[in-house]
């Protein structure tokens, strides 16, 4: 679709949508797309890599992984790490379309097991991994786009899950926190956004409640269960230890890197909003339930340095307990919240199995109904809840999309224009009515692996031709995107 046909398709959307582009919004205010490196990246078993738990739970358990005609595996994915620039006659070079689509900045992060295999800076630096970091982070700066960092996304070595269970033992903490020291002293000069993980619910609960992520451990009712755990315990435990590494990253940085690189830092968290599903006290209360189970067991630490008193309550000791330290440690550590906003639900009250508290969905207590993906108005109000509830801290939208169907031709994907014009549409309404948030990321610039569902699920504003040699294709959305950045 033709750069001036976009205007049309935005002006049917809404009668003064012509007027809606970047200039409605505060004029530092961050617009970005976003990735996650075992999603694109490919190279898995190349240049000194180690395997992430990924590697090892797909190798392991590929029933996990849904069938899919493009691959089954991320052992080369968008092959991001040869494509990032322009080498060996390769048209589509990747930070060349970030700049054609005209983001400021770019979300990716660092596979921990390629810059240190055994996840240790004691267990050797592998070099041939920082450079291809370096050089990513040099070639965005070159091209005028800021880097967003993030030192985590799901993908933790699988040398530490060897050696003492990951982020199941307090051992983690630890580790993280040295391998976090090495990334702000190796590209703390030039990265100046951190964040320390994306979404530490996803391993806590799919990595150690559904087993559909790795390393998969369940209680043994859990259906496909493929390692021996507890669905009742270990989630808060394995999330208790990833806010415990994230405030120990925060600190190493505060203390001894930001006074002088003058970076920010921060930590996301998924997000989504629910309303009740009827008008009772009962669907009031599960939706104040599934709000703090989902958001709040993560954000309320960081901000206050505990636990929502509702998780509390309805976990008791099966949740660990904050020391005094702690708490101290966690409490405030941001700069930033980052937050992944998708779609908003219905909640009501769902009676636990036996009146026992088993898992963690059942925990929460309550049956969500989804509203479809375009649902902007969550949006709106997750971001006014976020202002009221957690005294308005700043706020990076750092992943924000939908998924296509399966198209007849993928790269017109007018859903998606209509999803992220009305989507954006809240967030500046959010703005002016005093939320604090400072940047937008679109989920995702490249269709990719996108976890147990595969490549199904086609996120990207960029069409990868899987069947033609990985070929990148703007679809219309990045087009909207170009005109909808333009000064």
């Amino acid at each position: 679709m033709a750069l001036a046909s976009m205007c049309f398709v935005s002006a049917q959307l809404s009668n003064d949508s012509i007027h809606f582009n970047r200039t409605s919004f505060p004029t530092d205010f961050i617009f970005g797309t976003a990735s996650a490196a075992y999603m694109i990246e490919g190279a898995t078993n190349i240049d000194g890599r180690g395997p992430s738990t990924w590697d090892t739970f797909i190798k392991n358990h590929p029933e996990k992984i849904a069938d899919s005609p493009d691959a089954k595996n991320a052992d080369v994915a968008c092959d991001f790490y040869h494509r990032y620039k322009v080498e060996r006659n390769i048209q589509q070079e990747d930070v060349q379309l970030l700049k054609t689509i005209g983001v400021d900045s770019f979300k990716f992060s660092i596979s921990w097991s390629r810059v240190l295999p055994k996840g240790k800076v004691s267990g050797g630096v592998n070099s041939q991994g920082v450079k291809f970091y370096n050089d990513l982070i040099n070639e965005l700066l070159s091209n005028g786009i800021k880097p967003l960092v993030f030192l985590m996304h799901n993908d933790p070595p699988q040398a530490l899950e060897d050696e003492y269970d990951g982020p199941l033992s307090t051992n983690f903490v630890n580790d993280f926190q040295d391998y976090a020291d090495f990334c702000f002293k190796t590209f703390g000069d030039r990265v100046k956004l951190w964040a320390t993980m994306n979404e530490p619910i996803s391993i806590s609960i799919n990595g150690y409640s559904t087993s559909t992520f790795p390393p998969g451990r369940c209680s043994s009712y859990v259906p496909n269960c493929t390692a021996a755990g507890n669905s009742a315990t270990e989630p808060y435990i394995v999330g208790h230890n990833l806010l415990l590494a994230h405030g120990a990253a925060v600190k190493v940085y505060k203390d001894k890197y930001q006074p002088y690189q003058k970076g920010k830092i921060g930590v996301t968290t998924y997000s989504t909003w629910m309303e009740p599903k009827y008008n009772t006290s009962s669907s009031r209360e599960a939706t104040s339930r599934y709000i703090d189970f989902v958001f709040g067991w993560f954000v309320h630490p960081v901000i206050f340095g505990d636990y929502p008193e509702r998780i509390k309550s309805v976990l008791g000791n099966r949740l660990p307990k904050f020391t005094e330290a702690q708490s101290k440690l966690v409490k405030g550590s941001l700069d930033f919240l980052g937050i992944s906003y998708y779609s908003a639900g219905y909640a009501e009250n769902l009676a636990s199995a036996n009146g026992v508290n088993v898992t963690f969905w059942t925990d929460v207590h309550a049956k969500t109904t989804s509203t479809g993906f375009i649902q902007p108005e969550g949006l709106r109000k997750l971001l006014l809840y976020i202002k009221e509830k957690y005294n308005n801290p700043v706020v990076y939208i750092t992943e924000n999309g939908i998924g296509d169907p399966d198209l007849k031709d993928i790269t017109k994907d007018s859903g998606r224009i209509k999803y992220y014009y009305l989507n954006l549409l809240s967030l500046s309404k959010s703005i002016k009515e005093g939320a604090n948030v400072k940047a937008h990321y679109s989920w995702s610039f490249l269709d990719s692996f996108e976890w147990d569902t595969s490549y199904f699920l086609k996120n990207g504003i960029t069409f990868v031709d899987f069947k033609d040699n990985l070929k990148r294709h703007l679809k219309d959305s990045s087009y909207w995107f170009k005109k909808f950045l333009l000064k």
